[in-house]
């Protein structure tokens, strides 16, 4: 790996922290730099602003994302493991999360970034379900719902509104039902148990 490429990986690490902390606006280059141990020119020698390093912590979150899910169906885990492992993963990134929200609104690159994000998952869905599956106007809503049921789960917007989130948290496993390979489909009622998988989570 070339020292450019170690520095990119160091500055990438150590910004998704920093939006995982503290969000969008909560963070500034400078501190970025710093606290990778280098100045803030050489920061600018590999990304063109603020901006543009957030993209790539949202390329390495969803991700990885992606690769837990893969895991977790590999593994065969149970509904309630993967509605946990969805939830799990926002809500250990919630300022992060809501910069993502935000922006995709404001900002036309990150609006861009996460609509190729999406269309990779479905076609890695695809992949790991290996059989005939719903078109992709239906896989996108089903992606988008899991989104944001992972969202106001991880957020607690049912306890805000002093009602239960299990009724959520069935729609959530219906969703991933419908993601699983054929043969790995469960019906299974899902739990606020922790995650036996958790050591996969960690972020």
């Amino acid at each position: 790996m070339s020292n450019t490429q170690q520095t990119i990986e160091k500055l990438v690490a150590t910004a998704g922290e920093e939006f995982r902390r503290y969000g969008y606006g909560g963070t500034d280059v400078n501190r970025i730099a710093r606290r990778s141990g280098m100045a803030p020119t050489t920061f600018y020698r590999c990304f063109k602003d603020k901006l543009d390093i957030f993209l790539a912590v949202y390329q390495a979150w969803a991700a990885r994302e992606k690769l837990l899910m893969r895991v977790l169906m590999t593994l065969q885990a149970e509904d309630g493991e993967l509605v946990e492992a969805c939830v799990k993963h926002h809500r250990d990134h919630l300022p992060f999360r809501r910069s993502v929200r935000q922006l995709g609104y404001d900002e036309p690159r990150v609006r861009q970034a996460r609509a190729q994000t999406r269309l990779e998952t479905i076609a890695e869905i695809r992949a790991w379900r290996g059989d005939r599956v719903a078109d992709d106007g239906r896989m996108a809503s089903d992606l988008i719902q899991l989104e944001r049921l992972s969202e106001a789960l991880a957020e607690g917007e049912f306890a805000d509104m002093g009602l239960d989130d299990a009724q959520a948290r069935r729609d959530l496993a219906a969703v991933l039902r419908r993601f699983r390979p054929a043969a790995t489909r469960k019906a299974v009622v899902p739990q606020n148990d922790a995650l036996p998988a958790e050591a996969a989570l960690s972020a």
